[in-house]
Parts: structure tokens; C-alpha cells; sequence
């Protein structure tokens, strides 16, 4: 009798797990399109991917954005780079607009933020290791989507323990 309220509680847990992804957090679309790194400084690069599996595109891909300029990825490639604009705004999202077969998919791109007065462009030398992070970001989050995501699963196994220990009047005769 007690496996039933603990399948409620897992149930529950990762419900209200999957809730708080955000959408752009979500590693690529309907057709496995990537964009790689989700967050970056004005004047880096990114890499943009499709994937070519069953369900995929299978002609090129056209990507626009309003901070780079519009990529076409051939078919019988995976990827392309983009180098962002070096006048994006900082802190802004920007949409990323992949279009194949006549379908199209939208990513989200971010800008980091940093202070003024120092450049923020970091050389990329593919042979010689990757680009790492953003320093102190965690798998860019904020700490208030943080917070709330912890807030929404407490109180969602709270309840489900609540409502499994609640007994009728009926089972306590």
C-alpha cells in the first residue's frame, strides 16, 4: 500500500522538475537544431548545428538572426559558425531563427553582460582546448530561476506527503 503514495511523490518531483526548464534550456528542437554556446559576449562566435537523424532536415538550413549575419549550413553538412555582432546589446535575448524544408524553429540567443570599459572578446584556438563558460554561471541559470525551481519542487513533495498521510473517515475505522 505504500509504494502507491511514493509513485505519487515521484510523479510529482519530476513534474515539477521538467517545469522549470526553460524553454531555451532544451538542447535542441524538433529538428535537433543547436546552438552552441546559448550564452555569449558580443563579437564571440557560435556554432550552429542541425541534426540529420530520422525526422531531421534534410536540405540546408538557413539561419538569420538580428545580431549576426544570415548563415546558410549546406546539406551535407552538420554546423556552421557565427560571428555575433560587436554592438549587441549586453543582457539582451535574441532569436535565432533556423529555417529547412519549409519548416522553421526558434532558439534563443543571450548576450552576456560584463562591465564597460574592458574588452570581453577571447581569442578561440580550436586546436588548443575549448572556450569554457562564463565564469561563476550555473548552466545559465539565474539565481532566481534557481530558487524558484527549488520552492516548486518543496512544496510539491510537501504536498504529495501531506496528501498521502491525509486519511478518510472511512479508512480509520
Amino acid at each position: 500500500m505504500r509504494a502507491i503514495p511514493a509513485a505519487s511523490v515521484a510523479l510529482l518531483g519530476v513534474a515539477a522538475l521538467s517545469a522549470c526548464v526553460p524553454a531555451g534550456a532544451a538542447p535542441g528542437g524538433t529538428y535537433g537544431f543547436t546552438l552552441s554556446p546559448a550564452t555569449v559576449a558580443p563579437g564571440d562566435e557560435v556554432t550552429l548545428g542541425v541534426g540529420r537523424g530520422a525526422g531531421g532536415c534534410k536540405g540546408r538550413v538557413t539561419v538569420s538572426s538580428p545580431v549576426f549575419h544570415t548563415v546558410t549550413i549546406p546539406r551535407h553538412e552538420y554546423s556552421a559558425t557565427a560571428q555575433v555582432d560587436r554592438d549587441a546589446r549586453r543582457g539582451a535575448v535574441y532569436e535565432v531563427k533556423f529555417a529547412c524544408d519549409g519548416r522553421s524553429e526558434t532558439l534563443n540567443l543571450t548576450i552576456a553582460g560584463g562591465h564597460s570599459g574592458h574588452p570581453t572578446h577571447h581569442p578561440r584556438h580550436p586546436d588548443k582546448g575549448v572556450h569554457a563558460g562564463e565564469g561563476g554561471s550555473v548552466a545559465g541559470f539565474d539565481v532566481k530561476e534557481i530558487g524558484l525551481g527549488a520552492l516548486l519542487i518543496a512544496g510539491s513533495v510537501g504536498a504529495a506527503y501531506h496528501l498521502s498521510r491525509r486519511r478518510s473517515g472511512e479508512d480509520a475505522t
